[in-house]
């Protein structure tokens, strides 16, 4: 009996494709805090795990305007910004919330400026999946191919995939470094407190460390002690503070 498993085999490498992808995603953006940053990573990610993309690039929206734009390779990377306006891959799956193909940009009509630059710089195919980051932020991500065809229904679900798993990491970040801010606001104004700036000052003498370390001691000696912050700077000034016998 000649069974053809051709076609399961390939379903089952593409899963296995997807898998390692988003796998990769998340770990090289788990820690990150910069919106920037993290669209860097993304792009390059994206171009070295998919197969069949050649480059990558993504375009981000603040209430319509450009607040992000990366590219895997520089050379490309205007073809993701807003110069060529609304008649790009790119705004137009923005625009209507659906991924966009070109798989052969040699035939392609739609976005007439946008693809004699393409194809100048030897981009033959594009998808542009919708990414939604937040409330404020929405985004694609541009999956380029060098050859034609070469964006197959199996890389084009990945690519929804992959926008779907990028809103919710980007969404993410965005909260990392908005907490993160908000911390530095709060250690700023402890570092503000009379007492608590005291015992900093007092601690980066003793130590020779900078004033966001200091404070982290002084925290830490806080949490061991189960007492308030304050309380351990008042501590640690009147011990200081304390005259020597003599």
């Amino acid at each position: 009996m000649n069974l053809n498993t051709r076609e399961p085999v390939e379903e089952n490498l593409g899963v296995l494709e997807t898998a390692a992808l988003l796998r990769e995603l998340t770990a090289g953006l788990i820690s990150v805090t910069d919106f920037d940053e993290a669209l860097t990573r993304l792009v390059r990610i994206a171009r070295d795990a998919i197969p069949g993309v050649t480059w990558c690039g993504f375009t981000t929206l603040r209430a319509g305007q450009p607040v992000g734009v990366a590219a895997s390779d520089d050379r490309l990377a205007e073809l993701d910004d807003l110069r060529y306006g609304p008649d790009t891959p790119a705004m137009t799956g923005i625009r209507r919330r659906e991924m966009v193909l070109s798989a052969d940009l040699a035939a392609e009509q739609r976005w007439p400026q946008w693809t004699e630059r393409a194809r100048e710089l030897g981009v033959l195919g594009v998808v542009a999946a919708p990414v939604d980051i937040d409330d404020h932020v929405i985004g694609a991500v541009n999956l380029y191919a060098d050859t034609s065809q070469a964006l197959t229904a199996r890389r084009q679900l990945t690519a929804m995939l992959l926008a779907e798993h990028a809103g919710l990491l980007l969404s993410a970040v965005r909260d990392r470094a908005r907490h993160a801010a908000l911390a530095d606001e709060v250690a700023a104004a402890k570092l503000a407190d009379g007492v608590i700036g005291q015992a900093v000052g007092i601690i980066m003498t003793q130590r020779g460390c900078p004033a966001p370390e200091a404070l982290e001691v002084l925290r830490g000696a806080a949490s061991s002690l189960d007492i308030p912050l304050r309380q351990v700077a008042e501590r640690l000034v009147a011990t200081v503070s304390r005259p020597r016998d003599t």
